[in-house]
């Protein structure tokens, strides 16, 4: 936990210090007609769908969020999500251990685009789940993850998004929802998703 609010708040200093000088405008860019400071038109909803694949394994998650289009080239917010993965019993691969795990969590994001149609993330998290095993049994779980990807964007500040996103989980903790739960080996991290703006303007 402590590791998530660490993470969290590096996230957050980061794009407080960069939007103190690059202030939220309207997708009409930095002209004369472009509003400054706190603008509810740029406060937005949605999420995305995530699927991950590995060997036998097979990964499916939601992820709703709320968040903010802080300037041009960022977006920040708060992710929700829930996860599930499971890997097939394989005697030449796991020694025939059949394994689910279902995950919840929370943590925040942001989206930084160098260029108006790609982008780079990072999602620090927490997550807890319950892990089932053929052999071992069941046990209940906590992980923090760290998750950056890279992705491509169709974005108009104030009015709608779409993306999508192949990531990893940097973090490689033993109960990550993001890593073979054999192996401890990272999981690809393929999200596409859609973001809507609370106040749409009328600017384009």
């Amino acid at each position: 936990m402590r590791k998530l609010f660490l993470l969290a708040g590096m996230v957050l200093l980061v794009c407080r210090l960069f939007a103190q000088q690059n202030p939220p405008t309207y997708s009409g860019g930095e002209g004369d007609g472009a509003k400054k400071g706190f603008n509810k038109e740029n406060i937005f909803i949605g999420g995305n769908i995530a699927l991950g694949f590995y060997t036998d394994v097979f990964n499916i998650g939601a992820n709703p969020e709320i968040g903010y289009s802080v300037a041009q080239w960022l977006d920040a917010g708060v992710v929700f999500n829930i996860n599930y993965t499971s890997q097939k019993a394989d005697p030449y691969y796991n020694g025939n251990e059949g394994i689910k795990y279902t995950s919840y969590g929370a943590g925040v994001f942001a989206r930084i685009y160098p260029v108006r149609f790609l982008f780079v993330a990072l999602q620090p998290e927490q997550n807890w789940g319950h892990y089932t095993s053929t052999i071992s049994g069941s046990v209940n779980t906590q992980a923090t993850s760290f998750i950056a990807g890279i992705g491509y964007a169709s974005r108009f500040v104030g009015q709608s998004s779409s993306f999508i996103m192949v990531g990893f989980d940097l973090l490689h903790n033993t109960y990550s929802p993001y890593n073979d739960p054999y192996t401890g080996s990272a999981l690809p991290i393929i999200r596409a998703g859609f973001d809507f703006y609370l106040h749409p303007s009328r600017r384009r």
